[in-house]
């Protein structure tokens, strides 16, 4: 696994090797769509885990967190709702959400192009509307009702037609249409006191994991929020059924941390919050190309990465260990925002000049060999006997390495440019051409 946690039976025989499909990705891509891509709106407030959270949820910028947000009395998102809306019901949006632009083959592509190496839709958000039609939803799904097609199976064919692997997001412990009541989710405090927990409730999430697993035989499974506490201890509704099922149909598949202190294969982190899991065993970083998962139109420039930020994101990811989610949000009709759109054909640019070598089948760097700096921007990763330098700059670049464990005489470009380089007492010197694209130059050199 990787890392010291133990953790509790019966979840000890999950454990094993993480599979080198998922230490070797470097990217995948998150998509979060739904009815709240409808409204689209939220305060572009901040990141994650730089706002302090009595302020968060009042004025979330998680557009996907909508009907949350507009139940919270006073909130500017309460305000718009009645103004643009007339305090219509949520669900509304369902049915105004039609799809017509959805195009999977040529998302996926841009994702494949991109550098992803997996690809995780949302099934179920917080909203509990389901994107298939799973069992016990009724009509609140994407099949009876809005865009009347199985989105799922759409994303999973499309992926793996790709060569890419599939994964599902599911929300296993938030739903404000399973629960008896709905609950509104104001402060941090209340946050764990309104997840839904019952027998009722475990056997429900267990019913549409099953069923995603049957239908269509995910890579990865990735949970929020925890999973249901009456379903934590084993039974024949529980999460450890779900996880014997997933395995024995996935013996390569992974899952991520957030069920609950039961099983994970990988850690996360979301923009600035839950940063202590990176470095921890194999992990994953995931967050959107704005500030929002699902899309917002009050979004602009100030507020989404460039191509250059995105793939500079997407190195030191790497550099560090770990593996980038990077979300897309698409609009009600299908299509991708061009400000999104346009980050993604950058890093596919960037890919296709040689730069998936810095990101792909990698791994970190000992940094007595070489290390991360700022001014200049520098991230290290490794494959084989040579090492790979992401600089952020041009011309003379000083470089924090051991310049007696590199072979700077090799140094070039990815298409065998040679890259002059000299040693010097406390690291290393290189001349880095001018860029001809987005994206740091990536340099490689053997290791003595």
């Amino acid at each position: 696994m990787g890392d010291a946690i133990e953790r509790p039976e019966p979840y000890r025989r999950f454990e094993r090797p993480v599979p080198g499909w998922f230490q070797g990705a470097g990217l995948g891509v998150f998509v979060h769509w739904g009815a709240y891509s409808v409204p689209a709106w939220a305060e572009p407030i901040g990141e994650l885990g730089t706002v302090e959270p009595g302020y968060w949820f009042a004025h979330n910028p998680y557009a996907e967190w909508y009907c949350n947000t507009i139940r919270i009395d006073g909130s500017p998102a309460q305000r718009h709702h009645r103004q643009t809306y007339a305090g219509a019901p949520y669900d509304e949006f369902l049915d105004r959400w039609t799809a017509e632009a959805f195009d999977p083959d040529g998302l996926v592509d841009l994702f494949r192009r991109a550098g992803a190496r997996y690809v995780v839709p949302t099934t179920k958000h917080h909203d509990g509307i389901a994107l298939w039609d799973a069992p016990g939803t009724g009509d609140r799904n994407t099949v009876a009702r809005g865009p009347r097609r199985d989105l799922v199976a759409d994303f999973a064919r499309a992926t793996r037609s790709a060569g890419l692997r599939f994964g599902t997001y599911y929300s296993t412990g938030l739903d404000w249409w399973a629960a008896p009541s709905p609950p509104v989710v104001d402060d941090a405090d209340t946050f764990a006191a309104v997840r839904p927990i019952s027998e009722a409730y475990a056997r429900y999430v267990h019913d549409h994991l099953v069923d995603l697993v049957d239908r269509y035989a995910p890579d990865l499974l990735w949970a929020d929020i925890e999973y249901p506490d009456a379903g934590k201890s084993g039974g024949p509704f529980g999460l450890v059924d779900v996880l014997d099922r997933f395995y024995a149909a996935a013996p390569e598949g992974v899952v991520n941390d957030r069920w609950g202190r039961t099983h994970w294969d990988f850690r996360t982190s979301e923009y600035q919050h839950g940063n202590a899991a990176e470095g921890t065993g194999m992990w994953e970083h995931c967050r959107g190309i704005g500030l929002s998962f699902g899309y917002n139109q009050l979004e602009d420039e100030r507020h989404y990465l460039d191509a250059d930020a995105a793939i500079r994101e997407l190195v030191d990811v790497v550099s560090r260990g770990g593996n980038l989610l990077l979300n897309v949000g698409p609009d009600a009709s299908g299509r991708l925002p061009e400000l999104q759109r346009a980050c993604l054909e950058g890093m596919a640019a960037w890919m296709t000049s040689g730069g998936a070598a810095a990101v792909h089948d990698v791994r970190p760097v000992d940094p007595m060999i070489g290390r991360p700096s700022d001014e200049p921007w520098v991230r290290w990763t490794r494959s084989a006997d040579r090492v790979l330098a992401a600089v952020d700059a041009v011309g003379e670049v000083r470089l924090a390495c051991s310049p007696e464990r590199l072979d700077l005489a090799s140094a070039a470009l990815l298409d065998g440019t040679p890259v002059a380089a000299r040693p010097e007492p406390d690291g290393a010197t290189l001349l880095a051409p001018e860029r001809t694209g987005p994206g740091p130059t990536v340099v490689a050199m053997r290791v003595r």
